[in-house]
């Protein structure tokens, strides 16, 4: 056995491990941070395959922002660990059901039969001066430019979304009227108030 697929199965372990560890976390910060340790894992692997871009930007991109977005969403909607554990409990069956059509699916699709050594061999290994980053372009660009679009907009409608979940109408919120604000006057909000001395004392 190479050291690259020593590096492959430790890299794949730690995958697996943090994407249970995350489904079954209680705490919804854990799940986050999880989730995290699951995309260094699968950005490692990419580096593996020499696909260092899409890696960097599954780092810079899902691990430096949306996981933060994440993470105030998570702290913002301030989640009632009771709720969530009654709504786990409820949902368990339908959950198990689902990912075991899940992991069939995957398997069917991403067994030997289609992804083998045999049919996908290992990648090619390109010199100094390869740019996967050009290829990745004029693939996204080209042939998948309306799955590209339509991503795009899936992720807009997301970040709405989540504005729309933080801005609930609640009875702590503030609101600011800035008319009324621009409108004041120094008369209306200042008071001048005259204040007797004390009287001096007799010497």
């Amino acid at each position: 056995m190479s050291s690259e697929q020593i590096i492959f199965y430790i890299l794949s372990f730690w995958f697996i491990a943090s994407s249970l560890a995350m489904i079954f976390a209680r705490n919804a910060a854990k799940a986050v941070l999880f989730l995290v340790l699951g995309f260094f894992s699968a950005a490692s692997i990419w580096i593996l395959l020499e696909a260092e871009f899409l890696a960097i930007t599954l780092i810079l991109v899902y691990v430096g922002a949306v996981m933060v977005l994440f993470l105030f969403v998570i702290k913002m909607l301030n989640i009632d660990k009771s709720t969530l554990r009654a709504k786990f409990a409820g949902y368990l069956p339908l959950g198990l059901i689902v990912a075991l059509i899940i992991i069939a699916e995957m398997t069917l699709v991403l067994g030997g039969a289609q992804f083998g050594l045999e049919i996908m061999p290992s990648p090619e290994r390109h010199g100094a001066d390869y740019s996967n980053i050009t290829v990745l372009a004029m693939q996204l660009y080209t042939t998948y430019v309306y799955p590209f679009e339509l991503a795009a907009v899936l992720l807009l409608i997301a970040i709405i979304a989540a504005i729309t979940l933080v801005r609930k109408k609640e009875s702590t919120h503030k609101k600011q009227n800035v008319s009324e604000q621009v409108n004041v006057r120094a008369k209306d909000r200042v008071r001048l108030v005259t204040i007797a001395s004390p009287s001096k004392e007799k010497k």
